[in-house]
């Protein structure tokens, strides 16, 4: 059975933290580039990283951040973010990721799991601070970027201007920081509950970062590019700190743009870049362009990989590789493609069985399913520390995850002969009609295709007796201006899904619920069921073709 083949990482496991491989970096590639403020501004070097982030670490000290603090990051994207996120681990003190979205009760929920009372920000998020800061009666400092006075409409908390923290002083600070010790707190998305902060070792923040690596084939000679959001993993650990281990130069930006991405690869000379989710559709729409292909973009880690859509792709953008992987932010990548291999469609990738056991188990018996069944994808790791630590403050969801020594992802998965991994969906999204297990992953991979369809989430809503267990709602989110033929959506969705997957019921909304992380809440939609305005085919009369009635 295949999996990915063993690799030997970049630096020692007793040199697993950010630190380390900083200083280290600082003098071995003291006069390369590493970080671009977008194409506008000359490269900082990794010596010239390096001063920053200690002159920052002793002016952090000064104000009297220690090891194991934890320090909120409020921060939108902005060089200053990484280089206080390299500080913050040069005392072995905590990055708390907080993203700019959030606000209001979420906002408040983060601050106070996270204990900290200190938070760095800009004026315009802090006005979001304020609105919340009877609710978080640790907060006791707001450091803010952009002002030189740091006021603020604060009635309680202590504001600062950020230019406190420039010390000037570009010595290592010296503060003996282990592979054991917490690196940093990133919150789950929240789509079926309040956001979780997840623990993490710097272990598994250079684990993680390494597999990245090996993945991309990155090298002191490739440029990695991202506008993706740094409070995220995709931008921190797929991509910034896989270029400090590698020696690779890091361009980044405030924000994603498609109609750039090709112009940015252009301007900057990047090699690999990373797309997440319908990003690579948005990209592929924007109009033809005779420079389509000139670039040196030569990989690309899609997660997930649009497999209808790859093909014409690289027809129009040239010989681009795509290689994935999937993980979580608990547990890293548990499986990446192997490079050069041939991918079955849909599938993810093979087990890194030199780190990781994995099993697919029923999440009612937690029995194992047999060869080539969707189950739960439950995961345990073969070395220390390359997975999550806890659940910031929550101990009971800790134990409950973690139930039988495995750690239960809460993500459904198959498994073929040849051992490639395929992700079917969320255990608590996935659907059941007629006997038959259905993805809503895979339904709206087909319903987003379909014209005039910018977004879908599929859901199932409680069905007769007759009909199953679940039918299939279909939420869909138009273009501007477009309207749905919902019999041509039908047709679309018969002609290229099993019948038993063609949605029932289909509704057209003008937005659709979301997290502050943008990722679509199927919970408020599950509960929402079937409205006044959802559009029911059997009542239309709509039927599928006589081959896929036969196959139903």
């Amino acid at each position: 059975m295949l999996t990915y083949p063993h690799f030997e990482p970049h630096f020692p496991r007793n040199e697993w933290t950010l630190p380390h491989v900083l200083e280290y970096q600082a003098v071995q590639r003291t006069d390369r580039p590493f970080l671009s403020w977008t194409d506008e501004n000359p490269p900082l070097s990794y010596g010239e990283v390096n001063k920053r982030v200690n002159s920052l670490a002793h002016g952090l000290a000064a104000e009297g951040v220690g090891k194991g603090d934890y320090v909120v990051l409020y921060l939108p994207n902005c060089l200053e973010y990484i280089l206080t996120w390299f500080a913050l681990t040069k005392l072995g003190a905590v990055e708390v990721t907080v993203g700019d979205i959030q606000k209001g009760e979420f906002l408040a929920r983060q601050l106070v799991a996270s204990q900290s009372t200190r938070i760095i920000t800009t004026p315009e998020l802090a006005a979001r601070i304020a609105e919340v800061e009877a609710d978080v009666p640790l907060l006791e400092t707001c450091y803010v970027i952009g002002t030189d006075d740091g006021a603020t409409s604060f009635q309680r908390i202590r504001t600062k201007p950020f230019s406190v923290l420039q010390s000037g002083n570009t010595e290592n600070p010296g503060i003996e920081v282990k592979p054991s010790d917490t690196a940093a707190v990133l919150y789950t998305s929240g789509t079926t509950g309040w956001a979780k902060g997840v623990v993490m070792p710097h272990s598994q923040v250079y684990f993680f970062s390494e597999e990245d690596v090996q993945l991309v084939g990155l090298t002191e000679d490739d440029v990695y590019m991202t506008g993706f959001p740094f409070f995220h993993g995709n931008a921190q650990f797929l991509t910034i700190y896989p270029c400090l281990i590698a020696g690779a130069h890091c361009v980044l930006y405030p924000r994603f743009s498609a109609s750039d991405f090709f112009g940015r690869a252009r301007r900057t000379g990047a090699t690999v870049a990373n797309l997440l989710g319908a990003v690579m559709s948005f990209i592929y729409d924007t109009p033809p362009s005779p420079d389509d292909r000139n670039h040196k973009i030569k990989r690309i880690y899609a997660a997930p990989l649009a497999f209808e859509l790859a093909d014409a792709f690289t027809d129009r953008f040239g010989p681009i590789e795509f290689v994935d992987g999937f993980g979580q932010t608990e547990i890293s990548l548990a499986f990446m493609t192997p490079r050069g291999a041939k991918r079955p469609e849909g599938a993810s990738g093979v087990l890194i069985d030199q780190f990781f056991d994995v099993r697919l188990a029923d999440p009612e018996t937690g029995e194992d399913v047999p060869e080539g069944q969707i189950g739960e994808l439950l995961v345990r790791n073969k070395a220390p520390g390359i997975m999550c630590s806890e659940y910031l403050g929550l101990p009971e969801k800790t134990v409950e995850t973690w139930r039988d020594l495995w750690f239960h992802t809460g993500d459904a998965l198959r498994r073929d002969a040849d051992g490639w991994y395929y992700f079917v969906d969320r255990v608590k999204d996935a659907l059941r009609r007629r006997g038959e297990n259905i993805s809503s992953f895979e339904v709206e991979s087909v319903v987003r295709t379909f014209p005039a369809v910018v977004e879908c989430a599929v859901i199932g809503v409680k069905a007769d007796e007759q009909a199953g267990e679940d039918e299939v709602k279909a939420c869909v989110l138009l273009e501007e201006g477009e309207t749905l033929d919902f019999a041509a959506l039908i047709a679309w969705c018969d002609q290229n899904m099993p019948s038993f997957m063609v949605p029932r019921y289909v509704e057209v909304f003008k937005e659709l619920p979301k997290t502050p992380s943008e990722k679509i809440k199927k919970k408020d939609l599950r509960e929402m069921g079937v409205t006044p305005d959802t559009w029911d085919r059997q009542e239309a009369g709509v039927l599928l073709t006589k081959e896929s009635a036969r196959r139903s």
